[in-house]
């Protein structure tokens, strides 16, 4: 399989390419050329599938060229022999709707199931081309957490993981910075998640820095995420749907790049009717999928901080796919939100938009509520971001089967449940010991010379 850039459809890249670079040389972002589709007779051969078998064929698909079948099959085993889940993640009854809890993974977040495989991808081709690499990732929470259990101790690679200082849970923090390994460091930086991404796409577009320390990246806009998260979407929907049976699946997001994945589960025939974007009030995508107008406004703090994103950097996929593939139109859309603050989608571009999605914003104080009802009501208790998509589902006028994605858990945010619920959620047994571990972390300026210092006396 060939992929190309949102920028530069001409040029084109193999699946090394796109995992180790992350982000493409011009700017844009990765996307395959072809997207490989099943119809009716193919998705039913699929059904009886575990997830582990699922994962590895869909995954090959999309890097034959560099992993032959049992090597994935291999990667995939050892990637979830850890999991609390036997099949990975479980699907629970919520009243008549369904929530795919996705957090049975060692750092309790959706983004476990993505970077434990990534981890071992990365071992494999680094050892296969005698490559050493650097990967540098911004994170608003859970995405450091998650590399830096799938990177530490591992060989031929560091992490650098920059956070915005006092801006993510406590408990997210200690899941970063108590790792004790000499391959990890963890930079807390005076900004918001925004600025360390924006740090994060200036150092890859800065040549002389990221090939001097041979850069690499794992935040959601590498193409191997998406790929690997499309297999819950799969997975989930053979377990409740019938033959055919349309089902939509409700997703709390920033970056877009978790709903994206459906987006592409969809596309290879998976029959999902709408995605629905659940976000908390930095509503970028629901005011660009309501109105067409995108335009990043000032973060906002709220108790569902994994959100709280201005920049949703997926999103270009999805534009380049609305364009139809036309990436002159891409450029010239970053240029007026470079230039002007904004870029406005055509009404045609918008139209194909509001077909598969849906999108609607929830206030803290909503969110609050959610959390305190579902536990009165279900007993059940969710995360803040989990009860963002439940309340932006009791919004719709949804007629079909709904899954909502439960995407961390909730002893991660251990404040707000228990103000809310009344009871503290526990965390797992095995990693109760977190709070008695020395942290670990440098906090700098914000000012990207000093981070590129920092990195390069490291490498």
């Amino acid at each position: 399989m060939e992929y190309i850039s949102t920028r530069n459809s001409q040029k084109t890249f193999s699946f090394k390419d796109v995992f180790l670079k992350g982000l493409a040389p011009d700017g844009g972002l990765f996307v395959p050329n072809t997207i490989p589709a099943y119809d009716s007779q193919g998705l039913e051969k699929l059904r009886s599938l575990s997830y582990e078998e699922l994962a590895t064929k869909i995954i090959f698909k999309f890097c034959s060229e560099e992993f032959n079948q049992e090597e994935i099959k291999d990667i995939i085993k050892n990637s979830y022999k850890n999991f609390r889940a036997d099949e990975v993640v479980k699907i629970k009854k919520i009243g008549n709707k369904n929530l795919l809890e996705l957090f049975h993974g060692p750092t309790l977040a959706f983004k476990d199931i993505a970077m434990q495989v990534i981890g071992r991808m990365y071992e494999k081709i680094l050892k296969k081309n005698n490559l050493k690499i650097n990967i540098v990732v911004a994170t608003s929470g859970d995405t450091g957490a998650a590399a830096i259990s799938a990177i530490k101790d591992r060989k031929n690679m560091k992490i650098f993981v920059l956070h915005p200082d006092n801006k993510i849970s406590g408990i997210q923090r200690k899941f970063m910075t108590t790792v004790d390994s000499s391959n990890v460091f963890n930079i807390a930086l005076e900004s918001n998640f925004d600025e360390c991404q924006k740090y994060i796409k200036s150092m890859f577009a800065d040549k002389e820095f990221s090939g001097t320390i041979n850069m690499s990246g794992v935040n959601s806009i590498n193409w191997s995420r998406i790929v690997i998260q499309i297999i819950y979407y799969f997975f989930s929907y053979f377990k409740i749907s019938k033959k055919d049976e349309k089902i939509n699946y409700a997703v709390p997001t920033g970056n877009f790049g978790d709903v994206y994945a459906g987006y592409i589960a969809k596309k290879m025939g998976l029959p999902i009717d709408k995605l629905i974007i659940a976000t908390n009030s930095n509503d970028i995508l629901k005011r660009t999928v309501n109105t067409g107008v995108y335009k990043p406004l000032k973060v906002e703090h709220t108790v569902s901080p994994s959100m709280d994103i201005q920049v949703a950097s997926n999103f270009e996929r999805l534009i380049f796919d609305v364009c139809s593939c036309n990436s002159d139109k891409i450029l010239k859309l970053m240029d007026d939100l470079n230039k002007k603050g904004e870029f406005l989608l055509e009404k045609e571009e918008l139209k194909k938009i509001k077909k598969d999605f849906y999108s609607e914003s929830l206030s803290d104080e909503e969110t609050k509520l959610i959390i305190k009802k579902i536990y009165k009501n279900k007993k059940i208790l969710v995360d803040p971001h989990t009860a963002v998509a439940i309340g932006v589902v009791n919004k719709l006028p949804l007629e079909k089967n709904t899954v909502i994605l439960a995407t961390a858990h909730p002893a991660k945010f251990p404040d707000i449940v228990m103000q809310q619920a009344g009871i503290k959620p526990e965390l797992p047994e095995s990693l109760k010991d977190i709070f008695n571990k020395k942290e670990k972390y440098k906090k700098l300026p914000n000012d990207l010379k000093k981070i590129q210092e920092y990195i390069l006396e490291r490498v």
